[in-house]
């Protein structure tokens, strides 16, 4: 994603997350009016080992999980002019930035 974003010559800021730990209020401002279970990596591997069920979870349940376990932030993901752009597609990104 590096890759893409520089090729457009954006400016961003890169967060490592799994140094600089969201809290759970960053993850539902990330969220906006989306469910925060957009942004709940059920497909991870971490799911399973800690033995989680994403469909018997509530958003709250996930909003607690994500804190404390950052493998089970989605990712990546952008925020483009306030929008949050969750694992985006090939060309996804040069559409954002036209």
């Amino acid at each position: 994603m590096r890759a893409a974003l520089s090729q457009q010559t954006l400016a961003f800021k890169e967060r490592d997350f799994f140094r600089e730990r969201f809290t759970a209020d960053e993850i539902q401002a990330l969220a906006g009016s989306r469910p925060v279970s957009d942004l709940f990596s059920a497909r991870s591997p971490s799911v399973a080992k800690l033995g989680l069920d994403p469909s018997a979870m509530s958003e709250e349940q996930m909003l607690e999980w994500m804190v404390r376990e950052p493998r089970l932030v989605r990712r990546p993901f952008l925020v483009v002019d306030g929008r949050l752009v969750v694992q985006p597609k090939p060309g996804e990104i040069e559409a954002l930035t036209d």
